[in-house]
């Protein structure tokens, strides 16, 4: 799923905001967009040293599982 800076991208209801921490590594606010979520290659991924909370992963996965319909 994509993370932006851009709030204009994202539905934020259906987003998880994450605010730049010495633990996350991100360098500024941005959005974690869940209802943008999208299929890739692994060949397109890259790592990085950015990380979310067990607390925004959990509320991320609710957010996908939304979006694409196996949640109510």
């Amino acid at each position: 799923m994509p993370l932006t800076d851009d709030v204009v991208l994202v539905i934020v209801d259906l987003s998880t905001a994450i605010a730049p921490t010495p633990e996350n590594g991100c360098s500024r606010p941005c959005w974690a967009a869940p209802h943008l979520v999208a299929t890739t290659s692994k060949h397109r991924l890259t790592p990085t040293p950015s990380r979310v909370t067990a607390e925004q992963l959990a509320a991320i996965r609710r957010q996908v599982a939304l979006a694409v319909g196996i949640e109510a």
